[in-house]
């Protein structure tokens, strides 16, 4: 309903815009919704794309940030674009599994990117474009991945081999592979939108949750978890998306201008992904809120064997050819 209500002035915005350029007389608004804090590496690369955008367009597209779900939730921020409510998000890459795109789920199988190599193989490749290409029946045109890194699990009590996870209720995204994976693991599966995560936690709705460092830091989520593992188990990324209706209606000198802003955000995006989950793991280890544990070799294997039946059940979901396809990409 919110969404439905902000419709009419959207597309008033994009009339004045988009559909003016001859006159030149307002500039092109992009609003660029997303639902994680400023300083994150999506935040920031965010800001960047803003910067070179407007920059490059001389003014003639403005690019409104929207941070920390101000606008959508997690659930509501596709049909938002979809409904051209909003022209740009980064949602993770689990969101396209509810909106029907199923394969997109392929990112949250439990071990499947041994590296990060591996995984800028499969993201910059044609099994990355390919998977892009089939969000466009939906109205949605991707334009770049987004890293954000591999995740962390947290819980109050420790976390170091499948077995400690019996009846836990585990936060996690809205996606039938992370559903799969906490339920192989002997925990019980909560899915929450990630602006909500933070209180669930505090309130014990939920007793733990997955998440790269960075996002545990910049939503304080560490303050109410004593006890992190650094299990790498798993991968959240996102994909820039635009509304397809909205794109292809931009002039072509103003859409390769941004395209190339996206590419400059997106390498900046990726430098910084890293360091910032390294930076939010120390930070995490010097509040002396929560206790990090790191797994040793035979751990990760334990964790390994418990998750790996996972590939297995959601190959009809997800489809036989993109596991395998993926799998040969990080083998290489």
């Amino acid at each position: 309903m919110h969404i439905k209500s902000m419709l009419a002035l959207s597309w008033l915005a994009i009339g004045t815009g988009a559909g003016s350029h001859a006159g030149a007389q307002a500039p092109i608004v992009i609003k660029f919704s997303h639902v994680v804090a400023p300083d994150t590496p999506k935040g920031q690369a965010a800001e960047r794309f803003k910067l070179l955008a407007e920059k490059a367009t001389r003014g003639k597209v403005r690019v409104d940030l929207y941070p920390n779900s101000q606008l959508y939730k997690d659930k509501e921020e596709l049909e938002a674009l979809q409904l051209g409510a909003v022209q740009m998000l980064a949602p993770s890459l689990a969101k396209f599994g509810p909106l029907g795109v199923k394969e997109f789920e392929v990112f949250d199988l439990p071990y499947i990117f041994p590296t990060k190599t591996a995984l800028y193989n499969v993201t910059e490749g044609d099994i990355g474009k390919g998977l892009l290409k089939k969000l466009e029946p939906k109205g949605i045109t991707g334009l770049a991945y987004w890293d954000n890194g591999f995740k962390v699990m947290s819980a109050n009590r420790p976390l170091h081999h499948p077995a400690d996870f019996k009846g836990l209720k585990m936060r996690i995204q809205s996606s039938n592979v992370l559903d799969a994976q906490m339920r192989a693991l002997g925990a019980n599966p909560q899915a929450l939108a990630f602006s909500e995560a933070y209180r669930a936690l505090q309130t014990g709705v939920v007793d733990g949750t997955e998440n790269p460092p960075s996002n545990m830091y910049t939503q304080k989520m560490h303050e109410v978890q004593k006890h992190m593992t650094v299990s790498n188990h798993g991968y959240l990324g996102y994909a820039v998306i635009v509304n397809k209706k909205f794109w292809d209606g931009l002039p072509s000198d103003i859409r390769s201008q941004l395209e190339k802003a996206m590419k400059e955000a997106t390498t900046f995006e990726k430098a910084i992904a890293q360091s910032d989950n390294d930076k939010a793991l120390e930070l995490i280890r010097k509040s002396g809120k929560t206790q990090i544990y790191t797994l040793s070799v035979q751990e990760q294997a334990e964790w390994r064997r418990a998750l790996a039946p996972v590939q297995k059940t959601m190959e009809q979901r997800i489809g036989k050819e993109w596991i395998s396809a993926i799998n040969r990409e990080s083998a290489k």
